[in-house]
């Protein structure tokens, strides 16, 4: 059976300064993606499906056929701001493409099996792939999805506010709303919190939170591309709206087209937002190169 990783790849990084898709976090080179198929291989993913830009996709592709070679399926799409269906109008001064959701929609002509969605510039740890194998090969029902949850406490940065996807689950574990949640940081008392209207609202500790880490069978497709369109009949023509995959499975689970498992990963999520996030992230991927994780040649 095939199963996929795909990788969203195509963000600007434009609170990192940079296209830290291809930043350099490892001994010898390695950028987060190496580690995340490294694990997703490991796993028993045989296929990562990349999602870039156009401008940067000669760049991307020769980096990491060169280095992963014919480890695993390679395929690369694009996600751009035209890719969307015929007859909607957009705001002629609009520059970025349509957010997450859109993004995963990019895979639905080379993906034919179940699929995990991760961010290029999170690292999510061997135990969360692990899981989502273990899901898709004994667990899934049909229409059903998962989402990898982690606990917000450790899902902060030090040098600015997050975006995470809050979820809310039942007693059997199925989720029951997912809410993209912006701007979240610590305030000076040390209270995890966001901008709520003119308000602030906290957050505990151990929330459950979204890192874009997803499994989905083809039927998202579907589903999704429906209410890609009714976003852009509403919102097409807005400067910077975004059509989020929570955004897209929220309105899945109250139509009660899909349930979402939600798996909690052990692991111990870190990422890359700010560009003073750098050491930090470089600290941690060689303290498990030293716990013996990966070896300190990660493709050798």
């Amino acid at each position: 059976m095939e199963k996929s990783l795909l990788v969203l790849a195509a963000g600007m990084g434009s609170r990192y300064g940079g296209l830290k898709q291809l930043d350099a976090f490892g001994p010898n080179g390695e950028t987060i993606i190496d580690y995340s198929i490294y694990d997703a291989i490991r796993a028993g993913f045989n296929k990562v499906v990349f999602v870039i830009r156009k401008h940067f996709r000669e760049d991307f592709e020769s980096y990491f056929k060169n280095r992963i070679g014919d480890r695993i399926e390679m395929v690369f799409v694009e996600q751009e701001l035209d890719k969307i269906p015929s007859g909607y109008k957009i705001h002629p001064d609009r520059e970025k493409p349509w957010g997450t959701a859109h993004a995963v929609l990019m895979g639905a002509e080379v993906i034919e099996g179940p699929f995990a969605v991760i961010n290029a510039d999170d690292y999510y740890g061997q135990e969360s792939y692990a899981a989502l194998i273990d899901y898709f090969e004994n667990g899934q029902k049909e229409n059903e999805f998962s989402v990898v949850s982690y606990l917000l406490k450790n899902t902060l940065s030090e040098h600015g506010t997050v975006n995470r996807g809050v979820c809310y689950k039942d007693g059997e574990d199925y989720l029951t709303k997912i809410v993209e949640t912006l701007k979240i940081s610590r305030n000076e008392e040390g209270q995890i919190c966001y901008p709520d209207g003119d308000a602030e609202s906290n957050l505990s500790e151990d929330t459950l939170v979204s890192m874009n880490m997803f499994g989905f069978t083809p039927q998202y497709f579907e589903l999704a591309d429906s209410y890609f369109k009714s976003f852009l009949s509403e919102h097409g023509e807005e400067l910077k709206s975004e059509f989020f995959i929570p955004l897209s499975l929220d309105k899945m689970i109250k139509a009660g087209e899909a349930k979402v498992k939600v798996i909690t990963s052990p692991s111990k999520w870190f990422g890359v937002t700010y560009k003073d996030d750098k050491p930090f992230v470089m600290e941690k991927i060689q303290a498990l190169i030293d716990a013996g994780v990966y070896p300190e040649k990660l493709w050798d």
